[in-house]
């Protein structure tokens, strides 16, 4: 049983990675399974609420949804960054980052490929839950109940950490600054989803607010005074 919850959890976080990219591809075709998939999770212990907001995303041609995700992801712009969510000074900017670095390396994680997003892109932080799933089927699988735990823990220090403090916020940010649509669902359902993962693994999430958050302040003595393409100006 532990097996197949974590390669379902695990098809779940990778199908929410993928569509939370610029769309290569038209996702929606995969709700119906995800769907399936999440109703399983749910008989299993998980409280999944959004589903059917999952469901209300499909639908749309391969075009269309592209154009989607410009509209809607040039509205909010950094919010699809954890560290660009309210830190208190820039210093921690850099903080969140190297503790990000320390999970991903932790467990052979690498950010590559000819386009890559930076670390605390929420489909990065999605797609590592991917992983840690994996791993922790696997092991299960390979009778490593050790290194299940470990793999478990892992996700649930994680979430706690890092995508389960922000991924409520930028749903509501998307809720609000979108006008409805498929993100706004989707980003619905992931979060609703997240939630419902961490309390399966034992762990309690502090969210952000969103009416909390401000930009991440630039340090007071940045400018544009030593550039010499400013003199151009």
């Amino acid at each position: 049983m532990e097996i197949e919850g974590a390669i379902r959890r695990s098809q779940v976080y990778g199908f929410f990675a993928d569509a939370f990219l610029y769309p290569a591809e038209d996702w929606t075709g995969d709700l119906p399974r995800v769907a399936g998939l999440l109703d399983e999770l749910g008989a299993a212990g998980l409280e999944i609420g959004a589903d059917d907001a999952v469901r209300e995303a499909g639908g749309w041609a391969q075009l269309a949804l592209q154009a989607e995700h410009r509209r809607v992801f040039g509205l909010v712009g950094s919010l699809c960054y954890e560290t660009e969510l309210g830190l208190p000074h820039e210093f921690r900017q850099s903080q969140e980052l190297a503790d990000l670095a320390g999970f991903y390396r932790a467990f052979g994680f690498r950010v590559g490929g000819q386009v890559r997003e930076r670390p605390d892109h929420l489909a990065v932080e999605l797609e590592f839950m991917h992983v840690l799933a994996l791993k922790e089927a696997y092991a299960y699988a390979n009778g490593l109940a050790e290194h299940a735990e470990i793999c478990r823990e892992a996700q649930g220090k994680f979430l706690q950490a890092h995508l389960g403090q922000w991924i409520g916020a930028l749903a509501q940010a998307l809720a609000s600054s979108s006008g409805g649509g498929p993100y706004c669902d989707l980003a619905r359902g992931a979060a609703a989803f997240v939630g419902a993962d961490a309390a399966s693994l034992g762990v309690t999430l502090e969210p952000k607010q969103l009416d909390r958050d401000k930009p991440t302040p630039l340090a007071p003595d940045l400018n544009c005074g030593g550039c010499a393409a400013a003199e151009r100006c």
